[in-house]
């Protein structure tokens, strides 16, 4: 596992998702009623259908999604994982090694808004169920999203999937029952800790609908931007070409 260049332990939410981390996957399949890995799935298939050298999958967390890349990937792909929670880089290390993967995946302890690789360096950054930490009112949006077009190449894509807010209003409010009600409570019977699925239901609550993410991501410098709504549009897939 490679080191960090930067200290990651400055960032608001490093101790959330220090603390969570015995219990993340658990809830995140709570969270999404069991459907997250395949919508990863799914969001490895776009990151790879340009046959990228090299793929990152960036806040990966317990490492779903650079699994999938791994399993996914042609002979040769370059596949790395990177987050600031030593914890969750340490799940995602025995996860990748307990699936015997035939493509190696590189997890590395950094920080987004100081990513330790040089200019142009990815054909594809993924990222899965994070993407709302980065800009859920997080005053270094704009430095996040120029970090990740910095080591994009031309013509790289960066491919989202995230909770979203269902363009219908009737499945808006069932959608937006589930989490102040059950998410919250369910994320905090299984986890112990109520900031932090008060945190994760209140982001998803407020998060922007896939249009208005389309819109940050065209303002951040992508040239180009499609989306997928998943689950009636309570999750989304954006596809942004640098």
């Amino acid at each position: 596992m490679v080191e960090p260049n930067s200290q990651p332990k400055e960032k608001p939410l490093y101790r959330i998702f220090t603390a969570v981390s015995p219990r993340y996957d658990l809830v995140n399949r709570v969270f999404t009623l069991g459907m997250d890995d395949g919508w990863r799935k799914r969001a490895a298939v776009y990151c790879l259908k340009t046959n990228p050298q090299k793929v990152l999958d960036l806040c990966c967390g317990t490492g779903d999604l650079a699994i999938w890349l791994a399993c996914l990937a042609k002979p040769g792909t370059a596949v790395s994982g990177l987050d600031y929670s030593q914890p969750m880089l340490e799940r995602a290390t025995r996860k990748a090694a307990a699936k015997k993967l035939l493509t190696p995946i590189t997890f590395i302890h950094g920080d987004v808004s100081s990513l330790p690789f040089p200019d142009m360096h990815f054909n594809t950054i993924g990222i899965s169920f994070a993407f709302r930490n980065l800009t859920f009112k997080n005053p270094l949006t704009e430095k996040y999203l120029s970090e990740v077009v910095r080591v994009l190449k031309p013509g790289g894509r960066f491919v989202i999937v995230e909770s979203s807010q269902p363009p219908n209003r009737f499945i808006r409010l069932i959608h937006h029952l589930y989490l102040r009600c059950f998410v919250r409570n369910i994320g905090y019977c299984i986890s112990k800790n109520r900031p932090a699925y008060n945190y994760l239901a209140e982001s998803a609550l407020r998060f922007y609908t896939a249009e208005e993410l389309a819109d940050l991501l065209a303002r951040s410098g992508f040239r180009q931007v499609e989306f997928k709504r998943l689950f009636f549009g309570a999750c989304a897939i954006h596809i942004a070409t640098k």
